[in-house]
């Protein structure tokens, strides 16, 4: 059933909240559990739907797979199969995983190429050119992905791409190079505490990793993994949404189990644009709004995340000047903007450039969100427009953020989720 968010803005935010574990994390450590026949538990696994498809993608693949309470994951491949069809695959890119996982377990793999997405082309030739060069036989045909790896061995993988270094394509070759004879050197490598994390819960199954968090990662591959537990870290994404929910409601809000190390590029944005930031051992607090306009420019790790842009977006309509976002990682990554403009705001993007002309009165209005961060930074604005905003698409919502207008409302927001049918006559999408 089609579902819509209905927000009345005019609520300052107050209060704590805790951080859900992190969803790009999460996804390439469920695929690195096909690497074992062992058991491995997985703690702090979000409540999310792309979880979930990547949970079904591994039941197709062979795994048992049972959650106990919770955020708590168990999951044993003890015999797995190495087709993947288009129907799993489409429903979630973060399922090319599967390739670096099945490469590793079984040295062959055969995956339908994932969907594209509307922020723009991802494409995969990145992983296909490491693991070829690894030796992989790699073959594209009919918009299917065949790798034999029987005779593949360790090599130098350059990960760089004209956008910066690839993220799973990184953790594709780690995990194909955790059992592959060998030597693998991973220059350009992604540094996302994404990334790191899944190193160390390779390392906890015993692979030999060196290097991670750095562009030059070494894999020594080894024989076999084994099982292990591990607890996923926290969803710096997330964390960086709430703080934002703080300052554009002029409120205060705690996020407790948040990583501000994770979040250097974006907090110091943050506090640049005015708003009062506080950081402790296991705490990112925001409070007041901002005053300031700031220029942003997207990055990969440690720079500002392009997953925080959209967000950022909507709490520059609040400052008075000109503030400017350049997107170096998805340049196509803008189409909140036209939304944004339907409740009174005045952006101008110039290819890979958003200008923002704050300090324009926001009014509630029907909008549809385009992706994942979009949806949220619809809703960020709402939180802070005058009357009823009606966001509509919230399955995108749902694929990175956990309950999300649930926890809103614990902070004070006037939010609910409601059938499409619920809005207005002439407000929903034909």
């Amino acid at each position: 059933m089609l579902q819509v968010a209905r927000i009345q803005g005019g609520r300052k935010l107050q209060g704590t909240i805790h951080v859900a574990g992190s969803k790009n994390a999460a996804l390439p450590i469920l695929a690195a559990t096909l690497l074992t026949t062992e058991k491995v538990v997985l703690h702090n696994v979000p409540d999310l739907s792309d979880v979930r498809f990547m949970v079904e993608i591994l039941q197709h693949q062979g795994a048992e797979i049972s959650q106990p309470k919770k955020g708590i994951w168990i999951i044993q491949a003890r015999k797995i199969i190495h087709r993947t069809p288009y129907d799993l695959v489409r429903k979630m890119r973060a399922s090319v995983c599967l390739l670096g996982a099945l490469v590793g377990r079984l040295r062959q793999a055969e995956m339908a190429i994932p969907g594209g997405c509307v922020i723009g082309p991802r494409p995969i030739d990145l992983h296909l050119k490491g693991l070829e060069a690894l030796g992989c036989i790699v073959s594209v045909e009919n918009g299917l992905v065949t790798i034999d790896a029987q005779h593949s061995k360790g090599d130098t993988v350059f990960m760089g791409g004209p956008m910066g270094s690839t993220v799973t394509g990184t953790a594709n070759i780690i995990m194909a190079a955790t059992t592959t004879p060998g030597m693998t050197t991973i220059e350009s490598a992604a540094q996302e505490p994404e990334v790191v994390d899944l190193c160390t819960f390779l390392i906890k199954m015993g692979a030999k990793i060196s290097g991670q968090g750095t562009p030059t990662i070494k894999v020594e591959g080894v024989d076999s993994l084994h099982g292990c537990e591990h607890f996923i870290i926290p969803d710096r994404i997330e964390a960086g949404t709430y703080l934002v929910a703080g300052a554009i409601t002029d409120g205060d809000v705690t996020v407790k189990g948040a990583n501000a190390n994770h979040l250097t590029a974006f907090l110091d944005k943050l506090r640049e644009a005015g708003v009062q930031v506080e950081t402790g051992a296991d705490y990112i607090r925001a409070h007041g709004r901002p005053s300031r306009a700031v220029e942003i420019v997207t990055e990969p790790y440690p720079g500002f995340p392009t997953d925080l842009q959209a967000q950022f977006m909507a709490l520059q309509l609040l400052v008075d000047g000109r503030s400017t976002i350049t997107e170096k990682v998805y340049p196509s990554r803008f189409m909140h903007a036209a939304e944004l403009q339907r409740m009174g705001a005045e952006i101008s993007v110039d290819g890979p450039t958003a200008a923002v002309y704050g300090d324009r009165p926001l009014s509630g209005a029907p909008v549809m969100a385009s992706d994942l961060r979009a949806s949220a930074a619809l809703i960020l604005a709402a939180l802070a427009a005058k009357g009823e905003t009606w966001v509509q698409r919230l399955y995108h919502l749902d694929r990175g953020y956990e309950h999300f207008e649930e926890r809103l409302r614990a902070l004070g927001a006037d939010i609910e989720r409601l059938p499409a049918a619920a809005m207005p006559k002439g407000f929903a999408e034909d």
